[in-house]
C-alpha cells in the first residue's frame, strides 16, 4: 500500500513545504493539495513549491474539476509542472464540490467530467485536443499524466473505470468501498481494460489515541463533508439502489455551510453519529489503525490518503512514518 498526504491549503507555505519533506522522509509516497480556490490558497503554487522541494513524491490535487478552470489552462498548469517535478504529476479530478458550490453553481456532469480528464491527458501528453471547437495543441509538452477521479455513484464510478488509472474514494470504510468498485470494475471490463491494475485510494482524516471520544471529536466535519456527495446521490438515484450504510446517515442532516467546509469547529456537525465516524475515519492507536488499513488493503484500497486538517499533523505523519507505514511496505 502506498501512503499519502492531503492539505486543505490553510496552512503557511512554509509549513506545507516542511510537512511535505517530512513525509517524504517517512515513506509517504503521494503528496496531494484541495483544489477550493475561494475558501483556501491556490492549489498550483502550492504544489510547485512541494515538486521544488521534494525528489520522489508524486503530486496533485485532491481534487480539481473541469470547470473552475479552462481544461487546457489546467493541462499547461500540469504540463508545466511535469517538467518542474521531473514528470511526477498526477490529475486527481471530481466533478466539482466546494469550489463550485461556495458560488452557488452545480458540479460538472459526468459526461464532461469524463471527456475533460481525457482531453486533459492528451494535452500533457502533447496531442491536439479540441476545446470549444477549436484547436489546442501545446507543443512542448510531452509528459505522461496518470488519472485519480473521485466519485461514489454507480454512473461515475462505472466512467472512472473506463477510462482512469485511479479512483479516489472519500471514506475508509471497507464495505462500502467494495460496493464502489463493483461498478468501477463493471466500467473497466466493458472498456477491455484489466481491472487488476487499477489503483484504489481511501482518503481520510486520521487521530492517534487511545481516547476515541477525542478523536472522534477532531474528525467529526469529515462524514459531515462526505454527505454533502450522499445528498447529491439521493437526489439522482432510487434509494433502494444504495446502500442503506451510505444513505441513512444523511436522513438527520441539517444543512451544510461550504463557508465552514472541512472545519472541525463549524457549527453544522451536530447530526455526525459516532457510528459513521468510526466507520469512515481511523481511530485509536497505531495498532488500530494498522488493523483498519489490512482490512481496506483486502478489498482492493492501494493508497491511503491522510487528510491531514485535524491538529498536531507532524505528529501523525512521524507515527505513521515510524510506525505504520514500514508494515506495508
Amino acid at each position: 500500500m502506498d501512503f499519502a498526504i492531503t492539505f486543505k491549503a490553510d496552512f503557511p507555505p512554509d509549513r506545507i513545504v516542511s510537512l511535505t519533506r517530512q513525509a517524504e522522509a517517512s515513506g509517504f509516497t503521494y503528496g496531494w493539495v484541495y483544489d477550493s480556490h475561494v475558501l483556501w490558497q491556490e492549489a498550483y503554487p502550492l504544489l510547485t513549491l512541494m515538486a521544488a522541494h521534494t525528489e520522489r513524491m508524486r503530486l496533485g490535487t485532491c481534487v480539481t474539476n473541469p470547470l473552475v478552470r479552462t481544461i487546457d489552462l489546467t493541462a499547461s498548469l500540469l504540463a508545466t509542472l511535469n517538467n518542474v517535478s521531473g514528470q511526477r504529476m498526477v490529475l486527481g479530478m471530481g466533478r466539482g464540490d466546494s469550489s463550485r458550490r461556495v458560488l452557488g453553481k452545480k458540479p460538472a456532469t459526468v459526461a464532461h467530467f469524463k471527456q475533460a480528464a481525457l482531453d486533459i491527458r492528451d494535452m500533457v501528453a502533447g496531442k491536439e485536443v479540441q476545446v470549444d471547437g477549436a484547436p489546442v495543441h501545446l507543443t512542448w509538452a510531452d509528459g505522461d499524466l496518470p488519472l485519480w477521479l473521485a466519485g461514489y455513484g454507480p454512473k461515475v464510478c462505472r466512467a472512472i473505470g473506463e477510462v482512469a488509472d485511479g479512483i479516489i474514494l472519500q471514506f475508509a470504510d471497507p464495505d462500502l468501498i467494495q460496493w464502489c468498485l463493483g461498478f468501477v470494475r463493471e466500467g473497466a471490463e466493458k472498456a477491455g481494460r484489466d481491472f487488476s491494475k487499477f489503483q484504489v485510494m481511501a482518503a481520510a482524516p486520521v487521530w492517534l489515541s487511545s481516547d476515541w471520544a477525542a478523536g472522534r471529536r477532531q474528525v467529526r466535519w469529515f462524514p459531515a463533508m462526505v454527505g454533502n456527495h450522499v445528498a447529491d446521490l439521493i437526489a439522482r438515484y432510487d434509494p433502494s439502489d444504495l446502500p442503506d450504510s451510505f444513505t441513512a446517515f444523511v436522513d438527520s442532516r441539517k444543512g451544510y455551510d461550504y463557508r465552514h467546509h472541512a472545519d472541525k469547529d463549524a457549527d453544522h456537525l451536530s447530526w455526525i453519529s459516532d457510528e459513521v465516524i468510526d466507520r469512515f475515519c481511523l481511530l485509536g492507536t497505531p495498532e488500530d489503525h494498522a488493523r483498519k488499513l489490512w482490512k481496506l488493503m483486502d478489498v482492493g484500497v492501494t493508497q491511503f490518503n491522510i487528510y491531514l486538517m485535524c491538529g498536531e499533523e507532524e505528529r501523525h505523519v512521524s507515527t505513521y512514518g515510524e510506525e505504520i507505514v514500514p508494515a506495508f511496505r
